[in-house]
């Protein structure tokens, strides 16, 4: 009878059956077939016994494979699964790592702990929570929540919520973690990230001995406390520390260039008993200061750990190359690291091309060319990215893919002129353009305190009556504001006088408001904005305001290329309008094939065939406020480093040679010292000339109305090896021409 039988180690008993689960076997008789597997430096990873092990691994050297292959051969050689501890920065990465064993070795993994710090620390915590004062069932915050209660927390503390220059829930929340994570206190947080609350740190530490206690009294615990109270258990019980070093016997770390110091901590307790600690990274690619990750923890390893083994993985199965030799080139230039040269698995390739532009339009003229010319040639769009420091880079460059049609997508956040801040500032351009503009007024004037929907709603009622919305606004009106807003709008009233250009003789450039004034120039316009009334509202609104500022300024030194607010302000809502068609749509919505923009941050572990990276001036790249820090410009360099090795096989560095300057005329610009510094024969230069060809079917001036014709360019007629003109598409009337040449 079926079932009846012992052979599935089934046995009776009173209560019923007891039925025995027995280990799964190996998927191949005699287990994996390692050497056929795995390069040899990543089978002396796989193959390495116990201690404490640094892998250094290089970008595009197969980190995950060797890592997955490492856990399969310790749970082959008899490990416990339930001994290991596998921790990453993602809880997706961590599931695919241990499928990818339960896939190779055909045995249930489920017993690894695997996870991120914040879900192992969870763990933890809930087993011992009692010994820091917190029941099991505590709460865990998300981002909203936690801000919600820091905003509690402001009036806790005797600060009136409502203080225009104190700065909002949100802010403090993103400050109060940035101390945490960086185990820094509140002080010196302020002093790195908000130094204009230097007079109020005092305040600030209120707010933040008010949100312990509150956590406390509501048994709640945010992301920063998953970590900090899971190392103060670790660290100050003893007999939890034990337990815990004896149940991981083995302790894997992944993308360990990305720790914080807590993190650090945290492996250094767990792993410090038995010391069976491999921690897989590369100092190479250390981008993340900004969030707390901290270079010292990879790169002192060996000094923590005396004995530990360094192991490097230098094969690249990404890169030509080409690529790979100026990146390594690149690298060598910084003091503190872990030498390594890498090398690729796929042969040669074309050199780099390092690519002058005259400004900042030119050079977002030659990547939308030179991408349509990529797609014809066969490469998908979805194949190609743009690359660069700051968001506010990207900014001419989504102009020129919007005007020419070339779906793209944004990586970095939302695209440029859609962001809140910017539609902020040109609100205030829009309200004195067109003071019928009902919206621009409710946005700029719901930035003033105390000013929500409906009183809004209200002061608006009262200016579309006045025969002069924008007069009556500037020299009354203020019975209408509520009493608590009357001082910002003295300030706000202030600044659309001047917006209007009334009471005050007029500019060259700009144009005529509609209450009479002479308007500044759009470009005046964003830095009066700026200058007079947004920036403070930033600082108390955003956790990353000085990113916020650099992005107006940018969109001021734009808007130098118009002189009237209204040509400035329908090429905006123009760029809106074709986005909102979906012919060149972003973000979550854009279609399979577009073309990527991407700060490297937010590229990191990615990759391209084909990859343009812009902005490399000297205060751009490196940034100029990275600089301030001594170890800024290694890690800039990192930086440039990753960008670098994203690509696969075509390599654009590009850089403007003058720039505009929304308070001066334009300037000269460095190239950045992170490509002069490169020897000149790991890549090419290209030098870029415009196609005076007229575009078809436009009238073109004849006989004595012919304009002079334009020189030869001074490359023309170089040797066949070094020269190669590509005419412009006869279609695209503002074609470019490039060439290559080594004596630019």
């Amino acid at each position: 009878m079926t079932g009846s039988g012992s052979s599935g180690g089934g046995s009776l008993t009173r209560g019923g059956r007891k039925y025995t689960l027995k280990r799964s076997p190996a998927s191949r008789s005699g287990g994996l077939a390692y050497e056929d597997e795995l390069n040899p430096q990543q089978l002396d990873v796989v193959m390495a016994g116990g201690g404490p092990l640094l892998v250094i691994a290089g970008a595009g050297s197969g980190k995950t494979r060797t890592v997955t292959y490492r856990l399969a051969r310790l749970v082959e050689d008899g490990v416990r699964p339930e001994s290991i501890l596998l921790l990453t920065f993602t809880n997706r990465a961590s599931r695919e790592m241990l499928h990818r064993v339960a896939t190779l070795i055909q045995y249930d993994v489920r017993r690894i702990w695997g996870g991120t710090f914040h879900h192992v620390g969870n763990l933890i915590l809930r087993n011992h929570s009692t010994l820091l004062g917190f029941g099991q069932n505590f709460t865990i915050l998300d981002r909203e929540d936690a801000t919600d209660l820091v905003s509690d927390c402001i009036r806790l503390a005797g600060v009136d919520p409502k203080e225009k220059h104190f700065p909002k829930g949100r802010v403090l929340e993103s400050l109060l973690s940035f101390s945490a994570d960086t185990d820094r206190g509140v002080a010196d947080a302020v002093m790195d990230r908000a130094p204009y609350l230097a007079d109020r740190i005092a305040e600030v530490e209120g707010v933040a001995e008010a949100y312990r206690t509150r956590k406390k009294e509501i048994q709640a615990m945010d992301f920063s406390d998953l970590l900090t109270h899971t190392r103060a258990l670790l660290a100050g019980h003893e007999d939890v520390r034990a337990l815990y070093q004896e149940r991981f016997r083995h302790v894997l770390v992944d993308e360990y260039q990305d720790t914080n110091k807590i993190q650090a901590d945290i492996i250094d307790l767990l792993g410090g008993g038995h010391k069976n600690l491999t921690v897989v990274g590369d100092d190479a690619q250390s981008i993340y200061s900004f969030r707390g990750a901290h270079f010292e923890n990879i790169i002192t390893f060996p000094d923590r750990y005396p004995g530990a083994r360094l192991f490097r993985l230098e094969a690249n199965y990404r890169s030509t190359q080409p690529i790979l030799t100026l990146a390594n080139a690149s690298i060598l230039h910084n003091r503190r690291q872990f030498k390594k040269e890498l090398a690729t698995t796929r042969g040669a390739g074309p050199l780099p091309a390092l690519v002058p532009c005259r400004e900042v339009l030119q050079q977002a003229d030659f990547i939308a060319q030179r991408i349509l010319e990529l797609s014809d040639e066969g490469i998908p769009l979805s194949e190609m990215a743009v690359l660069y420091r700051a968001h506010y880079h990207s900014m001419e460059v989504q102009m020129e893919l919007t005007c020419r049609g070339i779906p793209f997508e944004i990586r970095s956040g939302l695209r440029f002129f859609e962001q809140r801040h910017i539609k902020d500032v040109t609100a205030f351009v829009r309200l004195v353009a067109c003071p019928a503009d009902e919206l621009a007024w409710k946005r700029a004037l719901k930035l003033l305190p105390r000013i929500g929907e409906a009183t809004a709603a209200r002061i608006w009622n009262v200016l579309r009556a006045q025969e002069d919305p924008l007069r009556f606004a500037c020299v009354g009106g203020a019975e209408i504001i509520p009493r608590g807003a009357r001082e910002s709008w003295e300030v706000f009233r202030g600044l659309i006088a001047d917006l209007a250009g009334l009471g005050r003789p007029g500019k060259e450039g700009g144009g005529t408001a509609p209450g009479g004034g002479k308007m500044p120039p759009p470009t005046e316009m964003i830095s009066l904005v700026l200058d007079r009334f947004y920036e403070s509202y930033m600082q108390a609104a955003f956790d990353n305001a000085p990113a916020r500022v650099e992005d107006i300024n940018q969109l001021a030194e734009f808007a130098m290329q118009y002189e009237s607010p209204e040509t400035f302000l329908s090429d905006l809502a123009l760029m809106g309008s074709v986005a909102a068609e979906g012919t060149a749509p972003g973000g979550t919505e854009a279609p399979e094939e577009s073309v990527v923009l991407s700060s490297i941050h937010q590229a990191k572990g990615l990759e391209w065939r084909v990859v343009f990276m812009i902005w490399l001036t000297d205060s751009h790249f490196p940034h100029q406020r990275a600089l301030a820090d001594p170890d800024g410009e290694e890690e800039e360099r990192r930086l440039f480093y990753v960008g670098l090795t994203r690509t696969k096989d075509d390599l654009h560095l590009c850089y403007p040679m003058l720039e505009s300057d929304s308070r001066r005329m334009g300037v000269f610009s460095r190239i950045s010292r992170f490509v002069s510094e490169l020897p000149e024969d790991l890549y090419e230069r290209w030098s870029l000339e415009e196609d005076t060809a007229p575009a078809r079917g436009v009238g073109v001036p004849q006989g004595e109305d012919a304009p002079p014709q334009e020189s030869d360019s001074p490359w023309e007629g170089g040797s066949p090896e070094r020269t190669l003109s590509r005419p412009a598409d006869p279609d695209e009337p503002d074609g470019l021409r490039y060439e290559y040449d080594d004596d630019f």
